[in-house]
């Protein structure tokens, strides 16, 4: 039998780990991207990412995120590549936060390994983070900090490796369903595929089959701090951690550059952009004034003045959830996108999961929850 041509529309790390699950099997891949590996203009770049388990965003997860992580130490195993350092998580804020409350619900609900420090516990493990008398953390050991440049090319080596045929610099003009397949037409020439796979990322509205999906774009801006001391930073003693605050909320990354944490601030919103390209490369002095202030209050063993700013473009759907599955209206064509920031962690199993639609039109995956028609009048 031969094996199907699939040409998969954007290679950050959902298209990236489509294009290896798929090429493992032994699919023909086109993988196209406007840009080169790892670049910096989509969701996968900024140098780090969360891996956790005990998930705010709903228990249903914790199978797809188990999966998951046995895929990064595949990916780890296949490429000879160091990609998720595991360093423990914490959730921090009052004891009363919905998403406190959501983490252990969680953690409890699948029995799954952790801890809950009072503020005085809290002080004295991670004297790096300041704690509010009212404030608890719940410590994630299963949780850790992902390399997302480095998985991305990871994802594609493997796949090249493979077979795949790696098109960056190709800008997917128009796709266009044929009698029993799609064209594809990027840079004045097409290409014919028996499959399509969509993971454009924030450019997800740009092509015609998806102008009027629910997908916001919207803009994710982090900052990096000095650490006064980078050795009481570095992964072996700050793990990963999401704070809760009344005055403010942030991711907080350790020290991988040997100088810097990264916060990614929540509490002063994601801007929404019009188009990907009209990305700003820096912050508003307003921004980084308010960020600056959130270190000053929350975290002691920083300087309070960013030394570096990176913003990248993410898709967001209505309700934080990403649509995977089969296009609706069209043959043969699958699509993974709106992934709402918190995408990365699961990308390998999602990658599983697009392979899995493609040459068998179905998943043991639940995904009932992705379905892309669920906003659908």
């Amino acid at each position: 039998m031969t094996p199907p041509r699939v040409a998969v529309v954007g290679t950050g790390v959902i298209g990236a780990m489509t294009t290896w699950q798929l090429a493992r099997r032994g699919a023909r891949v086109l993988a196209f991207d406007t840009y080169s590996p790892g670049h910096d203009r989509g969701a996968s770049a900024g140098e780090s990412r969360i891996f956790r388990t005990a998930y705010k965003e709903g228990s249903y997860y914790v199978p797809l995120l188990r999966r998951a992580g046995r895929l990064w130490r595949d990916l780890e195993t296949t490429t000879s590549t160091a990609l998720l350092t595991m360093c423990g998580g914490l959730t921090i804020g009052p004891a009363d936060h919905p998403d406190v409350l959501a983490v252990r619900h969680c953690a409890e609900k699948h029995q799954l390994d952790h801890e809950v420090l009072d503020a005085p516990e809290a002080r004295q493990r991670f004297p790096q983070h300041r704690f509010d008398d009212d404030d608890i953390a719940v410590l994630d050991p299963a949780a850790g900090v992902l390399r997302p440049e480095p998985a991305v090319q990871a994802a594609l080596r493997a796949a090249a490796r493979d077979g795949a045929t790696l098109l960056p610099h190709h800008p997917v003009d128009a796709v266009e369903e044929t009698g029993n397949g799609w064209r594809i037409i990027s840079v004045g020439a097409d290409f014919d595929a028996d499959h399509l796979v969509l993971a454009p990322g924030p450019w997800a509205r740009r092509l015609a089959p998806l102008r009027d999906l629910p997908v916001e774009i919207r803009r994710i801006t982090a900052c990096w701090f000095a650490a006064r001391d980078p050795a009481a930073h570095q992964p072996d003693r700050l793990p990963v951690a999401i704070r809760r605050h009344r005055d403010a909320a942030f991711s907080c990354f350790p020290v991988l550059d040997g100088v810097s944490i990264k916060i990614v601030p929540h509490h002063l919103g994601w801007p929404v952009l019009d188009d990907p390209a009209d990305l700003p490369r820096s912050a508003e002095p307003e921004f980084a004034r308010a960020a600056a202030d959130a270190v000053a209050r929350l975290l002691p063993g920083v300087t309070p003045h960013p030394i570096r700013i990176g913003t990248f473009a993410e898709g967001f759907t209505p309700d934080g959830h990403a649509l995977v599955g089969p296009l609706p209206g069209h043959h043969n064509a699958t699509l993974l996108t709106g992934f709402s920031g918190h995408g990365f962690k699961l990308a390998p199993v999602f990658g599983e999961i697009g392979a899995d639609l493609v040459l068998r039109g179905t998943t043991n995956h639940d995904i009932a929850a992705l379905e892309p028609g669920r906003f659908s009048t």
